[in-house]
């Protein structure tokens, strides 16, 4: 401190003389500074410097008595010397005519004879230093309160008692608090010596502890405040002989609830008296308080507590705790500890311009919240338009002036005490820059052009300044550039205004350079305001604009907004709001109504007020709150205040602890888990946890142990071997200590094993082989110091390390269950602890086969060492059921097999929940520990599904997890905004622009839709911004109709199912000019923060990009793109109808002109199974021929397949038609070589049942008839353009797919399709001719496909279609088919001989 001081001097002395510099250079003629428009002078020249000007000593509280003397002391540091005055209640004293009161040379208050009674108290009040340096300004001191003690009054006189010997007794004496300091005691009339068994409570009460004979007598008290003493009742102490009898265990003085501040010393009084003798223990909050090793804390004689230097850990109940061995009392009091006003952040030296806006900062902290004011050479601030409380404590001017110089101080005051701390301001003259850039105390608008000047041409005045918008409560300006600058775009605008008639004028600066246009805000309704305009380039500040006269519009009458509005916390559930009187009430105010929130809701509430504050109590504790008020005239409600919040004071937790568990992990030592309470029971931030644990069998010998906030777990080492401790935790806020969980208790384990090495080999191992199975048992390691904790069992057939099992280290026996009958494994076991596994031990053993019925042997029984197993192995836990709670707590429900029925925990088992997401795939277990059967899961995030499950451990043995439960959180509004937020201007319609995003990366739930805002002032508030709904998971929206060359903000909202997410930063677009060519068509603007830039003049060459690419989504805008995707959409339509027209012509003709023929070939199959073909007969084909042909081609098809299920495109060229000559062979070559090119390019598909009706035209179809059909198969395996599938039958009888077929007629080329048959009828027709029905196919070009399901895509035309059903239907006579059918069985019987010669 004193090197801070003589620094101080140091900078104080060179700032002197440069301050007389400075004055010198001002009082000379032409010093002052350049006006606006001319060349300013050097900065370095004219800047001033700050005075240091504070106190050295300030006043502190004082207590005196009549007739003594007393000093303040004072003192201040400037250069030159300050003046220094007194102040009493606010009022400057008279000194040079004071008898008693007197100034001394360092500041310093006299005040001799002090002068109190009870109707004049001159002396006594509140007294303040003020410190004055000529052409500088004032300072004043924090206040102190004189005390004058009043005439001595006695509350309580003490009464005649007795005592039995080495008990305690207590004597009254109790006096106005002012007179305690000036108490003594007298025994038999002599001076009573005080000690360690006598001492003086701080309320002037006498007690005697340890009572012995020497301390019977006569007692009386005296109080000496300066006058007369004054001396109470004298009264007889008797102290009585010890006696065997007991005696009832009262309180002779309990302790009562204080306040003190923190750094005073307290004292708790508490005495008991009974017989036998009591004890006095100290507890704070549950926890025992060691007297004995403390420093600060001292068990006075009695028993009473005494705490030193008191701190904010201090406070707290405090319990009395007396016990004799018969019995326990136990009394309580509150401790209050306060705290004076101390500063966070005090105020800065701000250097400034005239027209300014600044703030002086100042955060303080105290206990009772302090309350701050703000003073300005020695006068208080009152509140006004231009000077204004912010932010609770912070202090903005605005529209500085030259007489706001000087200096400013905070003074910050509470119950307990108060605190000052001040700043200069500095008004420099418009041509001297800042130094600094730009201060931080500077508010937005006034921190751009701060740079220093330099010396060049200054522009002239804007041109044409008008007010192009008017509104009640805002204006809107606009100018031309200078004449001097007429491009202007690197000239940057400062509007300065005022209202009409006062001096007092305020700046709002542009944005950025080259902006032509300004927005005032906070204008009053029906005001008159003067506006000017000033332009800067480089060189500095040009010519103002002439003043221009603009009067806002009338508001409603209805009332403004209620100015400094406050908010503060009053206790951990109540918080109290003040505010004033609207400056526009427009009539009286009948009432206001003050709306208040919890953040993260959107449930607002209200309450009536009349008053100009409230209290809102029943809040929760250590939550943050918003608060507004709207006032209400007779015409409605007014115009609502900003919101302010402000969080409810913390407070000790409400509940213990959650899932408190215990882990013994050797003899001494047991790991502690537990998960912090609900996040609704914190009540602040948790600070620590406090665990105390004890022996079971000595209850009262507590161990303590403190951790920090973030650590939920805790190893308690040094404990004793095979002893059983109970444990509890409780949650610490910086309030105190929160209740604790139930006890719950551990036992140590009895000895310590070795966990240094592996463990050694198992000392035996037996293997019996079933049928499916092998029971292996073993015995453990022969050294029984080392730790194991579990064994590995390998096996597999012909090597162990084929699977592996690990087994609990309690375990004996296991039974390897699904294994291969008669096969040989090999089986290895190792024991294993956490430092590895250990020599492992191999056996082999051969499963019995199928036909061993011998009985299945549970147990080895020729192994007299082989341990009898556990009968009772942990079961994992049932019944897991996940409740969701809310959109990050999921209640997790289990049962537990293994416990009684009432399901009641007894042991010392724990559970464990393990948890987790699938998305992102690869999200790692969380766990937490349980010793109830429910666990809250907390922190989870919304909208997302969660599996759980379920684990039991009980001492060393675990249980596998359970099976899973899932779980979806619930939805949550959107906890981030909409991204990538862009603006584009629609081609064509410069009116239209078109906004594109992105949903937000938090979106907690389905996005049900957004809203758009957007509005010319991005300072607007939100209500006035234009609103633009957007419904469904849209990602881009028109607008129309906007102002052209106009920039608008926009910012995006998103919605779920839960309400309301952020909004995203503001984007600013400027749309474009309608006349003007040289532009780009769409300027394109990203967020940030408001500050969006156009993008760059690509002149007029630049061609937007076809198919819509300066869409930033790729869709196409231009219209000239939408006319030809019109016209090519309506010429394939209108090219299809015709295509479509012209097969069905053709195919009506072709079935209409072969029907006869269709009906000859159906009757032909009679009992002379004639061919007919060009009006004669034709031998039938050899039957060996057909034959070969079914080795050669066992899936090949019919020449036609049903035209009803087929469509039928016209072939390409003349080249895809073939002719076929009318020899077999050669129409067998013919579908070989189709066959073999539809295998390679045609994949076939499933096929669908046909009626029975159709068999006879499917199986005699004429030739002729399958044209239409061919030039479906050569245009779909030649042609992959199309892609234009068939459908295809399956024969309803297997029979059916049977027939000789008949020589094709000379005339009309046939056409085979040669499609491949489906496996189904290639395993029909093994050993005879095939005729299969055309599949569906798709040209591939070479490349085969996997078969695909097809959809007959058309049909032909009804007319059609039913006359060929009459034409198939007609075919066959019942006695036909019948004879048919046989014919066709005697066919097969004659190929299955030939086939086996």
């Amino acid at each position: 401190m004193a090197a801070e001081r003589g620094a101080r001097r140091l900078l104080s002395t060179s700032s002197f003389w440069l301050y007389c510099l400075l004055l010198l250079g001002r009082r000379t003629p032409g010093a002052g500074a350049a006006r606006s428009g001319s060349a300013p002078q050097s900065p370095g020249a004219s800047i001033r410097t700050f005075t240091p000007f504070y106190f050295l000593v300030e006043p502190v509280d004082t207590l005196s008595v009549r007739g003594s003397s007393v000093i303040l002391n004072c003192s201040a540091y400037s250069e030159p010397s300050p003046k220094i005055e007194w102040k009493k209640d606010g009022t400057f004293l008279n000194l040079a005519s004071d008898d008693r009161r007197q100034l001394l040379p360092d500041g310093s208050l006299f005040i001799s004879n002090v002068v109190h009674s009870k109707h004049n108290k001159p002396d006594e009040g509140y007294y303040q230093c003020v410190a004055t340096v000529e052409s500088l300004g004032t300072i004043v001191s924090r206040t102190a309160k004189l005390t004058v003690a009043g005439l001595p009054r006695f509350t309580s006189q003490p009464e005649p008692s007795s005592v039995y010997a080495g008990n305690s007794a207590i004597l009254n004496c109790e006096v106005n608090a002012d007179l305690v300091p000036f108490v003594r005691w007298e025994q038999n009339r002599h001076p009573l010596l005080l000690d360690d068994r006598v001492i003086k409570l701080p309320s002037g009460m006498l007690v005697i502890s340890n009572a012995t004979e020497g301390d019977g007598g006569l007692y009386r008290c005296i109080v000496e405040s300066g006058g007369p003493p004054k001396y109470s009742d004298e009264v007889e102490l008797k102290v009585l002989p010890d006696t065997e009898v007991t005696s009832d265990l009262v309180f002779l003085k309990q302790p009562s609830p204080l306040v003190r501040v923190i750094g005073q010393d307290v004292v708790l009084p508490c005495v008991a008296s009974g017989l036998p003798t009591p004890t006095i223990k100290w507890m704070k909050n549950e926890e025992a308080l060691d007297t004995e090793s403390s420093e600060r804390l001292v068990l006075l004689a009695g028993g009473s507590l005494e705490i030193s230097d008191v701190t904010e850990d201090d406070a707290g109940t405090y319990f009395c705790i007396a016990d004799n061995g018969n019995e326990t009392i136990e009394a309580q009091a509150e401790l209050t500890v306060q705290a004076q006003p101390e500063f966070l952040k005090q105020p800065t030296n701000i250097y400034a311009h005239e027209s300014m806006d600044i703030v002086f900062e100042c955060e303080v902290t105290g206990k009772p919240t302090p309350t701050v004011k703000w003073v300005k050479n020695g006068d208080m601030v009152i509140p006004s338009d231009y000077f204004k409380i912010v932010k609770e404590h912070n202090l903005q001017v605005l529209g500085l002036v030259k007489s706001d110089e000087g200096f400013y101080q905070c003074i910050a005051e509470n119950d307990v005490g108060n605190a000052q701390a001040g700043a200069q301001l500095i008004i420099l003259e418009h041509d001297v820059a800042i130094p600094t850039l730009p201060p931080t105390s500077l508010t937005s608008a006034t921190t751009d052009h701060l740079a220093p000047a330099t010396t060049g041409p200054l522009p002239s005045a804007p041109r044409d300044v008008v007010a192009s918008l008017v509104s009640t409560r805002f204006i809107k300006l606009t100018w031309r550039t200078p004449a001097s600058d007429p491009h202007g775009d690197n000239l940057t605008y400062s509007v300065f205004y005022t209202k009409e008639g006062i001096a007092r004028e305020r700046v709002e600066n542009t944005s950025r350079p080259g902006e032509m246009q300004v927005t005032i805000q906070n204008l009053m309704p029906a005001t008159v305001y003067v506006f000017r305009v000033m332009a800067q380039n480089k060189h500095g500040s040009g010519e103002s604009s002439a003043p221009l006269r603009v009067e806002t519009q009338p508001e409603v009458q209805l009332p403004g907004p209620a100015p400094n509005i406050r908010a503060y916390a009053t206790s951990p559930t109540s918080i109290t709001v003040t505010w004033e009187t609207p400056v526009s009430g427009n009539g009286e105010i009948q009432n206001y109504k003050l709306y208040h929130m919890e953040k993260g809701t959107d449930k607002e509430q209200d309450v009536d007020v009349s008053s100009h504050s409230f209290t809102i109590n029943g809040l929760k504790k250590y939550t943050e709150y918003s608060f507004r008020v709207v006032a209400y005239n007779k015409h409605g409600p007014g115009v609502s205040t900003q919101d302010v919040a402000v969080r409810t004071l913390s407070d000790v937790p409400s509940a213990a602890p959650q899932n408190l568990s215990l882990e013994v992990r050797n003899s001494k030592s047991i790991m502690i888990h537990w998960q912090p309470p609900a996040p609704a029971t914190q009540n602040g931030q948790i600070t620590g946890y406090k665990i105390r644990y004890r022996k079971a069998s000595r209850k009262s010998d507590v161990t303590e142990t403190l951790v920090s906030g973030t650590q939920l777990s805790q190893l308690i080492e040094g404990l004793d071997r095979g002893t059983e401790y109970n444990f509890r935790v409780a949650a610490l806020t910086i309030n105190g200590t929160g209740p604790a969980t139930d006890w719950l208790s551990a036992e140590t384990f009895e000895s310590d094993l070795d966990e240094t090495r592996v463990p050694e080999v198992p000392s035996s191992l037996h293997v019996r082989p079933l049928v499916t199975s092998i029971v292996v048992s073993w015995t453990p390691p022969e050294n029984q110091n080392i730790v194991v904790r579990g064994y590995a069992i390998g096996y597999g057939i012909g090597s162990p390390h084929a699977q592996t099992i690990k087994v609990d280290y309690k375990q004996r026996y296991y039974t390897i269950e699904n294994l291969d009958p008669s096969s040989h494994y090999v089986i290895t076991l190792k024991a294993f602890n956490n430092v590895g596994e250990g020599i492992p031990l191999y056996e082999s053993a051969v499963t019995r086969p199928h036909t061993d019925t011998s009985e299945v042997d549970l147990f080895v029984i020729n192994a007299p060492y082989t341990p009898v197993p556990d009968p009772t192995p942990m079961m994992p836990p049932v019944g897991v059921q996940a409740s969701i709670l809310s959109h990050d707590t999921i209640r997790i429900t289990w049962a537990d097999n293994s416990l009684p029925k009432h399901q009641k925990i007894t042991d010392s088992r724990y559970y464990t929940v393990r948890w987790k997401t699938n998305i992102p795939a690869n999200t790692k277990y969380k766990n937490a520990n349980a010793t109830t059967l429910s666990y809250l899961v907390t922190g989870l995030k919304p909208n997302t599904l969660y599996e759980f499950s379920v684990m039991v451990t009980k001492g060393r043995r675990s249980s596998t997890w359970s099976m899973t439960a899932h779980g979806t959180t619930f939805e949550l509004v959107p906890t981030s905004p909409p991204k990538d937020v862009t603006v584009v201007s629609k081609e064509g319609k410069p009116k239209t622009i078109i906004v594109n995003w992105q949903p937000p990366s938090e979106a907690n739930g389905k996005i049900t839709g957004y809203i758009i805002y957007y509005s010319t002032d991005v300072n607007a508030e939100i209500h006035d911004w234009v609103i633009e709904p957007v419904v469904g998971n849209r990602l881009t929206h028109q607008i129309q109709e906007l102002t052209l060359d106009t920039p608008y903000y926009f910012k995006i909202q998103a919605r779920n199912s839960k309400g309301m997410g952020p909004m995203s930063e503001a984007v600013q677009f400027r749309t474009p000019k309608a006349d003007s060519s040289d532009k780009m068509p769409n300027d394109q603007a990203s967020g940030s923060g408001g500050k969006g830039s156009r993008l760059p003049d690509l002149g007029s060459d630049y061609k937007p990009p076809m198919s819509g690419s300066n869409s930033p989504h790729g869709s196409p805008t231009s219209p000239l793109d939408s006319n030809m995707l019109l016209v090519i959409i309506v010429s394939v339509g209108v090219i299809t109808i015709v295509v479509v027209v012209i097969i069905a012509v053709f195919c009506t003709r072709r079935t209409t002109s072969h029907q006869k023929k269709k009906r000859a070939a159906c009757k032909s199959v009679n009992g002379s199974h004639k061919y007919k073909g060009n009006s004669k007969d034709v031998k039938p084909p050899d039957l060996w021929i057909h034959h070969e042909r079914l080795e050669l081609k066992p899936i090949d098809k019919s020449p036609d397949p049903n035209p009803i299920m087929t469509d039928t495109p016209i072939p390409r060229n003349s080249q895809d038609i073939t002719p076929v000559d009318n020899s077999m062979d050669s129409n067998i070559h013919q579908r070989r070589n189709s066959y073999r090119e539809s295998v390679r390019n045609t994949p076939s598909t499933d096929t669908m049942p046909a009626s029975s009706s159709q068999t006879c035209c499917t199986d005699h179809q004429d030739p002729e008839g399958a044209t239409s059909s061919s030039y479906l198969a050569s245009s779909q395996e030649e042609d992959s353009g199309q892609s234009l599938p068939t459908a295809h039958v399956r024969p309803s009888h297997p029979l059916k797919s049977f027939a000789v077929p008949a020589v094709p007629p000379p005339g009309p080329p046939t056409y085979d399709p040669a499609l491949p048959s489906t496996p189904l009828l290639s395993q029909q027709a093994l050993n005879h001719h095939i005729h299969s029905v055309k599949t569906a196919s798709i040209g591939t070009l070479g490349r085969s496909r996997p078969p695909m399901p097809v959809v007959v895509p058309s049909a032909p035309e009804v007319q059609e279609t039913t006359r060929m059903l009459e034409d198939s239907e007609s075919s066959y006579e019942p006695d036909e088919l019948t004879k048919e059918m046989a014919h066709l069985e005697g066919l097969m019987k004659d190929l299955n001989a030939i086939t086996t010669a």
